[in-house]
């Protein structure tokens, strides 16, 4: 072998062992933090002051609709957060909301994914709180020391507990509760902030991948994406950066029910699940690793989605186990928790669509069968009603109906 022929090899080795060298370098293996801290130049990198503001309003809101002295226009002012004037300008406990120019009924149905494209739908899936909102004052407050009937609002015995339900039997503080989970933390968490669309909207890309930060802020555009998402599950938390350590304790929407079906041995290390992943896509945005982000994001998408159809299931299973024990108040109070519930279904996402686990027009129907008027809706449904819309639930997720009932 001459030496020319030797120095050309020898090259090219060099040159391959180089590329291998600089191609570990470009793509180190992506870990998540023990915690949710994130940092640029010393200083933290995360921000979700508006999803815990919603949350605290949403927090008033449903307490409020339980305080038989409150006017609507200041409930709906809680809802919305526009135009009462008055007494009712400032319905807010907390002078922060007051002053604060976010609003719950602003997020509500307005992903880019489901609704960007469907305002219709959104404006009467935002109408429905509205309605439920002043129903329990039209309805309810006035018949709160009547005895509720088939057919009549007022007061139903719930064991030491005493429930205010609607002519049909329906709690609207818990339609409206649970509800919220689904059009506004469910919705924006899955399908806007974790969306592609919004992540990647523009060059966010390219900016990412400079560790270019929005104007006054430490964060790009695509960091505080995806940390808005965290702060709908995790933004009312005792401690944001290990929320698991409070897990269900922290709010009454999305936290409360991750940590309740957590707790069911069927379902163990859904919390740690839906954490990892929040943690680790938004390492692998940090990285610049997409593909990773993504399957992360895939990942919060499956389990939410799960946590919100199990407790959907859970409480129709009760409610059917207290009608057929003849115990109606408890049977009313677990089926508007549940009718809640399967609400929010239609803001679920399947895995690699733009569709939910259920349509508007499922949820729809089954609503309209839980809320029958020609059998006064709770107080005549039956036991089989229950059993087939918990098993047609079931069976759009990976779960049974006795794993969920438990």
């Amino acid at each position: 072998m001459n030496n020319k022929l030797k120095f050309l090899i020898l090259s090219m080795s060099i040159f391959m062992i180089a590329c291998g060298d600089n191609d570990e370098d470009i793509n180190p293996e992506v870990e998540a933090p023990a915690t949710y801290i994130f940092e640029r130049n010393g200083a933290s990198t995360i921000s979700f002051s508006g999803q815990t503001t919603r949350i605290q309003m949403g927090q008033e809101l449903i307490d409020a609709l339980m305080d038989f002295n409150i006017s609507e226009e200041a409930l709906l002012e809680m809802y919305a957060n526009e135009t009462a004037s008055g007494a009712d300008a400032n319905p807010f406990s907390d002078e922060a909301l007051n002053e604060s120019t976010k609003s719950i009924r602003s997020k509500v149905a307005t992903s880019t994914d489901f609704f960007s494209a469907n305002t219709v739908e959104a404006a009467t899936i935002k109408e429905a709180f509205a309605s439920w909102i002043a129903a329990q004052v039209s309805e309810v407050f006035p018949n709160q020391n009547e005895l509720a009937v088939a057919g009549t609002a007022g007061q139903i015995a719930d064991g030491t507990s005493t429930r205010y339900v609607s002519a049909q039997g329906l709690e609207y503080n818990q339609a409206v509760n649970k509800g919220l989970i689904g059009a506004l933390m469910l919705d924006q968490t899955l399908n806007n902030y974790l969306s592609t669309a919004v992540l990647d909207a523009g060059d966010n890309r390219a900016l990412n991948d400079a560790a270019t930060v929005e104007d006054d802020h430490n964060y790009t555009s695509m960091e505080h994406k995806w940390d808005e998402a965290y702060g709908y599950v995790y933004g009312t938390s005792a401690d944001p950066t290990n929320p698991n350590a409070t897990i269900g304790n922290d709010d009454s929407f999305l936290n409360k029910y991750i940590g309740r079906v957590a707790a069911d041995t069927d379902f163990a290390g859904i919390a740690a699940e839906i954490w990892n992943a929040f943690k680790l896509g938004r390492a692998a945005i940090v990285a610049g690793d997409y593909d990773l982000r993504d399957e992360q994001a895939t990942i919060i998408r499956e389990q939410l989605s799960t946590v919100i159809a199990v407790r959907a299931v859970y409480y129709l299973q009760q409610g059917k186990n207290g009608i057929a024990n003849g115990d109606m108040g408890g049977a009313f109070h677990d089926l508007s928790e549940g009718l809640g519930f399967v609400f929010s279904l239609q803001f679920t996402r399947q895995s690699n669509t733009v569709s939910p686990y259920l349509s508007k027009a499922e949820v729809d129907g089954f609503i309209d069968e839980l809320l029958d008027e020609s059998s006064n809706g709770f107080w005549g449904l039956s036991t089989e009603t229950l059993e087939n819309i918990s098993t047609e639930i079931a069976d759009k997720f990976d779960f049974t109906l006795a794993q969920a009932a438990e």
